[in-house]
């Protein structure tokens, strides 16, 4: 896994400093959840180090974008407040500025784009926010939510790129190192940048010898790219839809090349398994971008162990039905579901054998089909592709060997066969 270092430079006079971040964690107390930092065991003994995890799933709508829309919106003068506030968002910043404006009785509108899944459309207007659908991209949104603005005379609440909004976000940093003040390195996914830039502000003006890692997914290495030490793609599909950004802003961008000591990418299985790691020994739900801490834990133990880490578990929206397939794919990955192609003849009891056999290994079949038409062998015999549910690897290879000393010929599909 690519671990890549920032060479220092010198942040803008308008981020926010430390006093900026307290003021903002003044405001924001009582009105956001103060997340639990607990300390991971099984998580620390897995990857050889040790960690905390910070539980931002669990603010109300279950994201740290919370803190930065919330800091933001108690910021704006009564006028502009009364006038109202625009943003732009297909996720959780629309949710969180939506929920504390609807609080804070502050109009809001929110510009998603024409392809927003028909559900996060639903909850965010459940939050109170009128939604109008424009542009084909992100981008192409946020220029009608600029429009808006405008014509509407409101003001625009900028995801990341906004000092009010680092400020927010930054007193994440300020709970975990008073929760856990020894900790040695901070793991932060990072988008568009918001959150690692107030992390990253926050945590080196309290221990400037702190290590901040940013996490990005390797489909969308924004920040790297912008550096040139990574190539611009056009940005496959991605589980971390939430830091699925082309382009950090211009003040994060200031802040991460300052403050953020190194930039980890992760691919699509380290991030799926993250997710299922956390479901089965935390019994906390994140979705893909809120993982990508631990998928960098992961692929980088050698840089992590015996070290005391800090890894912020950004968000927990992630749809139910992708939420099952990540489940399932973890499942093959682990070999506890698995599939045998076995070779049967062709004539009453043949599939009663094979599955009597499964069954003494003390293997639950889960799916049974029958391949004729498309076989190879011969007329007299069928394939037959049994989808097995296992304890694990041993216990499948356990069921092969039954099977083929049984004079059963077996095979194992990889993942993908068809």
């Amino acid at each position: 896994m690519p671990l890549a270092r920032l060479a220092p430079a010198v942040a803008p006079a308008q981020l926010p400093g430390l006093d900026e971040i307290r003021a903002a964690a003044r405001r924001i107390a009582g009105q956001v959840v103060e997340t639990p930092c607990l300390e991971s065991r099984t998580l620390g003994d897995i990857f050889g180090c040790r960690i905390w995890l910070k539980f931002e799933n669990l603010q109300y709508t279950a994201s740290f974008k919370e803190r930065g829309a919330l800091n933001h919106l108690l910021l704006l003068p009564p006028d502009r407040a009364a006038a109202g506030v625009v943003a732009m968002s297909a996720g959780n910043h629309a949710q969180g500025v939506a929920y504390h404006a609807r609080r804070l009785g502050i109009p809001v509108t929110i510009v998603m784009p024409l392809a927003t899944p028909f559900v996060k459309i639903d909850n965010t207007e459940k939050l109170g926010a009128e939604v109008i659908l424009a542009g084909a991209s992100v981008e192409e949104a946020a220029q009608e939510a600029q429009a808006l603005c405008a014509r509407l005379g409101r003001s625009f609440v900028h995801p990341y790129d906004d000092p009010a909004v680092i400020a927010g976000q930054g007193t994440i940093a300020l709970e975990m190192l008073e929760a856990v003040p020894d900790l040695e390195v901070l793991v932060v996914p990072v988008g568009g940048g918001g959150l690692v830039s107030g992390i990253a502000l926050a945590a080196k003006a309290l221990r400037p010898g702190i290590q901040v890692v940013g996490v990005q997914a390797t489909s969308h290495p924004g920040v790297l790219a912008r550096l040139g030490a990574a190539p611009s793609i056009p940005g496959d599909p991605t589980i971390a839809d939430g830091i699925a950004v082309k382009a950090p802003g211009s003040l994060t961008l200031a802040a991460i090349v300052s403050r953020v000591d190194a930039i980890a990418l992760v691919d699509e299985p380290a991030i799926e398994r993250a997710v299922v790691l956390l479901l089965e020994i935390e019994k906390t739900v994140a979705e893909g971008a809120g993982a990508v801490g631990i998928a960098a834990l992961e692929g980088l133990r050698e840089h992590f162990a015996g070290r005391r880490v800090g890894v912020v578990l950004s968000g927990g929206n992630i749809d139910g039905r992708l939420l099952s397939g990540v489940i399932l794919r973890g499942l093959v990955r682990s070999e506890r579901m698995v599939r045998l192609r076995v070779a049967l003849p062709d004539s009453p009891g043949g599939l009663a054998k094979a599955t009597a056999l499964v069954a003494e290994a003390r293997g639950n079949i889960v799916d049974v089909v029958h391949q004729r038409a498309f076989s190879r062998r011969s007329v007299r015999q069928a394939d037959v592709d049994f989808t097995i549910e296992t304890r694990n690897g041993a216990h499948a290879r356990e069921i092969e060997r039954r099977l083929a000393e049984a004079g059963l010929p077996v095979e194992r599909l990889p993942p993908g066969h068809p």
